[in-house]
């Protein structure tokens, strides 16, 4: 059976357009001769890109379980994440988050079943 048995044209005219598109921005900066810097407010813009990626993948694993809001508070998720939080806001070092995170999360979560 072949990969493109059964694709449409377009599909595959969408498929090399995004490559195309890809490979054009992501190589754009070495067809410039000079060097080329962000501007101030980017740059500024840019250092709240790693908290608003983790927000935007955690906090729904943590509130959420089947599109449906956590409504019972013993859930061994809230309790993770409650304890790296205040664990980095306490030491600000990210592995020491995440394995006080997860000594917290895992026993309840194995051994309570929450």
């Amino acid at each position: 059976m072949s990969f493109f048995e059964g694709t449409d044209i377009w599909t595959l005219a969408v498929i090399a357009a995004l490559t195309g598109v890809t490979i054009l921005t992501r190589t754009f900066f070495f067809f410039s001769s000079e060097e080329w810097a962000l501007p101030d407010w980017a740059q500024r813009g840019l250092q709240y890109a790693p908290i608003a990626a983790l927000a935007a993948v955690v906090l729904p694993e943590v509130l959420m379980q089947q599109g449906q809001f956590l409504h019972n508070w013993m859930d061994a998720r809230w309790m993770g994440a409650a304890v790296g939080a205040a664990v980095y806001f306490w030491r600000h070092n990210v592995l020491l988050t995440i394995v006080a995170g997860m000594l917290a999360y895992l026993p309840l979560h194995l051994l309570l079943g929450w």
